[in-house]
């Protein structure tokens, strides 16, 4: 498989794709307003234990507190780095009650794990962990961690016996994909770098007042470059001569030949036109995703779960349904594999499969489904295929998913893509003004609202307006208010002006 990694930078925002085959299987977008928060450590402030959610709210200065859940408080060093196999090196008493040693208005330290979504708080843990090139320092742990991804059983012992004679007393180590083939004095460079940066943090730790911005981990190019360039991908291609110069340093700093694969981009197009990754963005924005035989997938998001929907769309295949339920499906498992991992999206996932009746069919289609996400950096978990042909699955969130950051709620709608019809706001209006004919107030009154509401009632061949006013005994007059959503209306009594809106519209 040939891996690439584009990026493309402007006064706004940075944008890297990491491309497979071609293809655009990952979006990383960071803006100077919203800037990658995820391995950020905090000294904050212990707001509110809440036993029953096992679970505490912690002030670390954002709108929203920090949510620590008890389980983030034990020792799982692997919360960002999944993919190792994990060694205890000394067994610590883990009978403690993390609620007994909370409470509240105490004074901690943690360390950003999840960034905040929607109306959450971000996501915290108290276990540490400082991200170098080629491995992890994990402060106040005794454990030795190697990438998975080494595929070398001796390479990994190696790093292993080297991890355990250079590891610092109270730190754990956890080795990383890139540290592959590198000698002693390589990573010893690079943890000399690690307890460095720690020492700074343990001395602001002291003289720190919560809530305080201990250590900021690096911009999303920078760690993109630390954790995903690897030596499987074949090429970085940068469009600014700026990054292109502190890619460049950086690789060369931590004695990487990586370097060599960094490519300057010069052309009057722009870099995402020309590897067709603009056209991928904009795909990823929408509910329906074509497939190349005719058929397609529906991608929905609710508050609670994401759920992609199967169809066969303008697929003409033989006449066998089970074949062609089958072919339709495999290629769908592939494409939502991608568009998962393209778009972000984690939490409970529910994918509604075409219909298939024999148990080795269903079984083919969940063993694509796992291969693919075999590719996923993100922990996925898939479960079998029920009777209805639904997949339950869930994907790990680290931070909001590619439409959060590249769209906004629409403003009319508030994200529900309905507003209430012309019909409606009629109904709306007329119950309002039973009401206000029951009250016995003054019987002028003026409805003000959108141009296209009052144009609406005052249609000339249907006069809405004035079948009102002999309904209820009213003198109605209308008033444009552009600045009124469509099917906001306001009701003022004409004589003194007062705006009754509150009293008379539920």
């Amino acid at each position: 498989m040939r891996k690439e990694i584009i990026i493309n930078s402007t006064n706004e925002d940075t944008r890297i794709a990491l491309l497979e085959d071609g293809k655009l299987v990952e979006l990383f977008v960071e803006r100077p307003d919203n800037e990658r928060m995820v391995g950020d450590i905090y000294k904050g402030k212990v707001r509110k234990v809440v036993k029953g959610m096992q679970a505490a709210f912690i002030d670390i200065g954002f709108e929203q507190d920090a949510f620590l859940h008890f389980s983030d408080m034990g020792s799982n060093v692997n919360q960002l780095f999944a993919d190792i196999d994990e060694e205890l090196l000394e067994n610590g008493d883990n009978d403690v009650d993390p609620s007994d040693l909370l409470h509240n208005g105490q004074e901690i330290v943690v360390q950003i794990i999840k960034e905040p979504i929607s109306n959450k708080g971000p996501r915290v843990t108290t276990e540490l962990t400082l991200p170098g090139r080629f491995m992890v320092l994990v402060p106040n742990q005794h454990r030795i961690g190697v990438s998975r991804k080494i595929s070398s059983a001796k390479e990994r012992r190696r790093l292993r016996q080297l991890a355990r004679k250079m590891m610092p007393k109270n730190f754990g180590l956890i080795i990383r994909t890139v540290a592959e083939g590198k000698t002693e004095e390589v990573l010893k460079q690079d943890l000399d770098k690690l307890l460095k940066t720690w020492a700074k943090i343990q001395q602001k730790i002291k003289t720190a007042r919560p809530p305080m911005l201990l250590f900021k981990d690096l911009g999303m190019a920078s760690s993109v470059i630390r954790d995903l360039f690897t030596p499987d991908v074949h090429r970085v291609v940068v469009d600014t001569r700026k990054m292109y110069r502190e890619i460049i340093r950086y690789l060369k700093e931590v004695e990487s030949d990586l370097y060599r694969r960094v490519e300057y981009f010069k052309s009057k197009e722009p870099i995402f036109d020309v590897f067709h990754i603009e056209e991928e963005i904009q795909k990823s924005l929408q509910r329906k995703v074509w497939m190349k035989n005719g058929g397609y997938i529906f991608i929905e998001h609710t508050e609670a779960l994401t759920v992609v929907d199967v169809n066969s769309g303008r697929y003409f295949g033989k006449k066998d349904h089970e074949r062609n339920s089958l072919k339709i499906n495999l290629e769908a498992a592939r494409e939502i594999a991608r568009q998962l991992r393209l778009r972000d999206i984690g939490g409970l996932i529910v994918i509604d499969f075409i219909d298939m009746q024999e148990e080795s069919n269903k079984q083919k289609v969940l063993n694509e489904l796992r291969k693919e996400f075999a590719r996923d950096r993100a922990v996925t978990k898939v479960e079998g295929m029920s009777r209805f042909g639904l997949v339950e699955m869930t994907r790990q969130r680290i931070r909001p998913s590619l439409i959060y950051n590249l769209t906004e709620p629409c403003p009319l709608c508030e994200g529900t893509g309905l507003i209430p019809t012309k019909g409606t706001i009629l109904a709306n209006i007329e119950r309002a003004l039973r009401r206000y004919a029951a009250s016995k107030k003054d019987r002028r009154i003026i409805i003000e609202a959108h141009p296209e509401v009052v144009e609406y009632l005052n249609n000339k061949r249907i006069s809405r307006r004035l079948r009102l006013m002999w309904k209820y005994w009213l003198k109605i007059d209308t008033q444009e208010n552009p600045t009124l959503k469509p099917f906001e209306f306001r009701l003022k009594i004409k004589k003194s002006g007062e705006d009754v809106t509150e009293q008379f519209v539920w």
